[in-house]
């Protein structure tokens, strides 16, 4: 019986109730699963051939397609690149292989198996039978998923996206694939086998790396969908993968500088005069943040007037001091915005398939608008375009962007594009395209917007993800190396942390100024250097009585560099003049993320994949690739270790002194210093491989 066949330039195999097809897509394999009659039309995070080819290198994508053999003993299909193949057997079991033939991974069966023999014992019909691909109908059709491969001793798994923990390693990880503050599902994993997986499958799910089995689950979903591809290093499957995905626009200048922001700005005179007291002192800064409730109502996407009188000349004076404005967008809709009910008649509002019909409740009574919705993706940016845009705000802080539901049930939200359980995870993806096309339709060629959550692809909608609304503590603080780490793993090069974190700090507190210190000289090494937090003391409301707008929003501490003692706020300084003489260093980091989608800030090992001990190291990485960060994120540390990897020179850039690699040191890490190592006398700072002199 012939399940195999040849169909549009890929393998379709038919058995029973199943479809499967392996279709050669850029250098890497695109593998599909169904019991339904059709593959569902949605490429998901990946980009087609044609949208590829329009925005990536010339020869970055190849120009065949790859190849597929069909025999009496089953069928193989193997990528563009000719370095993955796959097998399959007679009833459907997977096994890929690089081009040594060497097994990367394979389909995980508990039952008996048809080998060259035939049947195996028919005893073993008895046994529990547990498929690879596995189907359990949920309605209509949609199925509950799952997808299982064998696990491999000693494999190590990186990337995934953002989930709040301390393991750069995720092996032995179980995930959830969902989209909440301060935990974004990018589901892409690098292996230390030499693959890259990309779950193409936006719904609500789970992952499991496990010590006995690897797996992929989906709630409710239509069908298996991933990408492989195969490496011989983490760095080639990153690139092969932001291939497919796409890649990020090359950073603007000023992004690369200082971000300053705090909960929250008042008013648009202490906007300014905060700007201008950066300006007089001389303190280099390239990005001042409005924060939330600067609007009348949710979903109006203006200024609140009266707290905000003249936009235009705010921008106008911001940017005579060099200085761009970034404001907050949430795509809330309380009932009472002026948007609400034409929002409402033409279903651009997430829906509640029972009980009210409210998504959120904060301040009022709020529904999401449904981004994966064109109609909707077009009303915010044409309401930003016209409040925002078209003022002088040239910036956009895309907050609550997985949504933020008050009530997490993703089977209880329906969407443009489905049931919530079925597609939540795509939201913020819709979200930033949404501001990127608009952006691009007016002229500007680079958008960059910091958004809190994300999604495979996103990247290439110019996704600055941040790690949400973290607590300030030394353990979050911790978790921001693993998290920043595995994001650009993930095919996420943007990402940034508020420095501080966000909840909690007292601005009067020793304990809080240490954590501070630690975490500023930690984020002057992250893609973006964002000064954030809400801080205490709290300020009151400007209008405590108010029922909407800004007047009702208490405000968080003072959070300027000034804001703290002396001592601080001079290391502050200091590190922003480090972080201004780098920008020769960053902008070459970024153009290569640009270019071919490397993470700026990367683990020891995506440079050094032939040190052991590189892959060992989960306490520092390179920030672009002449540069060793070693973070200190416990309290009262005043030196520790750190191992520089085999094969070049390190010089530490304070003192000047020079290491050979492949050895593990013992550094001073004073209150006001980070330790920071740079590879062959690189220039780095400027002209120089040594910290520059500062007047702070």
């Amino acid at each position: 019986m012939e399940f195999f066949q040849e169909k549009d330039g890929a393998l379709l195999f038919c058995r029973r109730r199943e479809m499967l097809e392996i279709r050669p897509w850029g250098s890497g394999l695109r593998v599909r699963a169904t019991e339904n009659k059709y593959f569902w039309p949605r490429d998901w995070a990946l980009l087609s051939r044609e949208e590829a080819l329009a925005q990536t290198r010339k020869g970055d994508w190849p120009t065949d397609r790859g190849s597929i053999t069909i025999t009496a003993d089953g069928a193989s299909v193997t990528s563009a690149d000719g370095k993955l193949r796959v097998s399959v057997t007679p009833y459907g079991k997977l096994t890929f292989y690089n081009a040594h033939e060497d097994v990367l991974l394979k389909e995980y069966y508990r039952s008996w198996e048809y080998g060259t023999e035939g049947w195996a014992d028919l005893d073993q019909i008895t046994m529990c039978r547990m498929p690879a691909r596995q189907y359990r109908s949920t309605g209509g059709d949609t199925y509950e998923l799952h997808l299982r491969f064998e696990a491999s001793d000693g494999e190590r798994f990186y990337g995934m996206g953002q989930y709040q923990q301390p393991n750069l390693n995720l092996k032995g990880c179980s995930l959830e694939l969902a989209p909440k503050n301060t935990q974004a599902s990018v589901p892409f994993l690098v292996s230390s086998k030499g693959y890259g997986l990309l779950w193409n499958n936006p719904a609500v799910g789970q992952a499991v790396l496990g010590m006995n089995i690897t797996e992929f689950s989906a709630h409710s979903s239509r069908q298996i969908d991933y990408w492989i591809t195969a490496g011989d290093t983490p760095a080639e499957i990153v690139e092969k993968y932001s291939c497919v995905t796409g890649k990020v626009p090359m950073m603007p200048d000023f992004a690369m500088g200082f971000w300053q922001c705090r909960l929250r700005y008042q008013t648009q005179d202490e906007v300014l005069q905060i700007a201008r007291e950066y300006f007089r002192r001389r303190i280099p800064l390239s990005v001042i943040v409005i924060d939330f409730f600067h609007w009348p109502n949710q979903g109006d996407w203006t200024f609140d007037e009266r707290f905000f009188p003249d936009p235009e000349a705010m921008a106008q004076e911001l940017r005579s001091m060099g200085i761009r404005l970034m404001v907050s967008i949430w795509p809330t809709v309380d009932r009472h915005s002026v948007h609400y009910s034409e929002l409402k008649e033409r279903d651009l509002l997430i829906r509640t398939n029972r009980g009210l019909d409210v998504t959120m409740e904060f301040n009022g009574m709020e529904s999401y608008l449904d981004t994966t919705n064109p109609e909707g993706r077009a009303f915010i940016w044409n309401a930003a375009k016209k409040n925002y845009l078209d003022r002088g705000v040239s910036l956009f802080w895309l907050d609550e962007a997985e949504p933020e539901y008050t009530v997490p049930d993703f089977d209880n939200y329906r969407y443009y594009e489905g049931q919530g359980l079925e597609c939540a995870n795509i939201y913020p993806l819709g979200y930033a395209k949404a501001f990127y096309e608009g952006m691009r339709a007016e002229g500007i060629e680079n958008p960059i917007h910091l958004i809190r959550c994300a999604w495979a692809g996103a990247q290439r909608y110019g996704a600055l993800v941040w790690s949400g609304d973290i607590p300030s503590s030394f353990t979050y603080l911790r978790y921001q190396l693993a998290v920043g780490l595995n994001m650009g793993m993930a095919g996420i090069p943007w990402w940034t942390a508020d420095i501080g974190g966000f909840h909690g700090g007292n601005i009067h507190d020793p304990a809080f100024h240490e954590l501070l210190a630690r975490w500023f000289q930690f984020g002057t090494f992250c893609p973006v250097m964002r000064l954030h937090g809400d801080r205490d003391p709290h300020k009151a409301p400007l209008e405590p009585d108010a029922v909407c707008g800004g007047g009702m929003m208490a405000s968080g501490a003072d959070n300027e560099v000034w804001s703290y003692p002396p001592h601080l706020e001079n290391m502050m300084i200091e590190y922003i003049q480090i972080r201004e003489s780098m920008k020769d260093y960053i902008r070459q980091a970024m153009k290569e993320a640009h270019e071919k989608g490397t993470p700026v800030m990367k683990p020891l090992f995506y440079d050094f994949p032939e040190d052991p001990q590189a892959w060992e190291t989960e306490d520092a990485y390179l920030f672009g690739h002449d540069l060793l960060v070693a973070p200190v994120t416990a309290a009262g540390v005043r030196k520790r270790e750190v191992y520089l990897p085999a094969g070049p020179l390190w010089t530490d850039a304070r003192t000047g002194e020079v290491y050979s690699g492949g050895q593990t040191i013992v550094t001073e890490a004073p209150l006001e210093q980070i330790p920071l190592f740079v590879k062959n006398d690189a220039p780095v700072f400027g002209n120089s491989s040594r910290l520059p002199k500062t007047s702070a």
